[in-house]
């Protein structure tokens, strides 16, 4: 039945990257992302860049300010990386600097990884509630006791890791590249992306 309704609703019409600006997110893989979102995240079939790595610079802060929105919507985070993988995180609360409250997020949330064109969706366990953290100095998506971020880019937003974490239960994202402490493996962005999804 969900798949009639996003048929009748037709493609996702990505909107607000400029003709010259280098994509990650394709119609293709926004439509296969499509199904998985809440249902009311399904509904609008636009969706609105709200940052790009090569079209608004490369600044965390840049990225904040652009994907605040002043109506909370949800968020869809798009990274490349230097394997030419594709992966990211849905945040049903939209992005937005955590201030020192710490995490935030809803079980609506997931982190996802689109590679040899198979798309694999990683949805919270409930073990805990460690959604999403934006830091001045990093942004990442859940976590665990160890210290292991399923996702996390360091402010310069070129380099990053993954890692199996408790709050989703995932397999790393990031193509196989440079081993680091708790089972985290590095890559070096070569692609980012914020949409508004709603």
């Amino acid at each position: 039945m969900g798949d009639s309704i996003e048929r009748k609703m037709g493609d996702v019409e990505l909107r607000g990257r400029r003709e010259n600006t280098v994509g990650v997110l394709d119609a293709v893989l926004a439509n296969m992302i499509r199904p998985r979102l809440p249902a009311l995240s399904r509904l609008p079939r636009t969706w609105t860049l709200l940052y790009s790595l090569d079209q608004h610079g490369i600044s965390l802060n840049t990225l904040y300010s652009r994907s605040e929105q002043p109506k909370p919507a949800g968020a869809l985070v798009v990274m490349k990386d230097d394997g030419d993988t594709i992966f990211g995180a849905f945040v049903g609360d939209g992005i937005r600097q955590s201030r020192g409250r710490g995490y935030y997020g809803s079980g609506e949330s997931f982190l996802w990884r689109y590679s040899n064109c198979k798309l694999s969706v990683y949805k919270p366990t409930g073990r805990n509630s460690y959604i999403a953290l934006c830091e001045p100095d990093y942004l990442s998506f859940g976590g665990g006791d160890d210290g292991a971020y399923g996702l996390y880019i360091d402010k310069s937003l070129l380099e990053g890791s993954s890692a199996r974490c408790v709050t989703f239960g995932n397999e790393v994202l990031c193509s196989p590249g440079r081993a680091r402490a708790g089972g985290a493996v590095g890559f070096e962005c070569v692609g980012l992306e914020v949409w508004r999804v709603g």
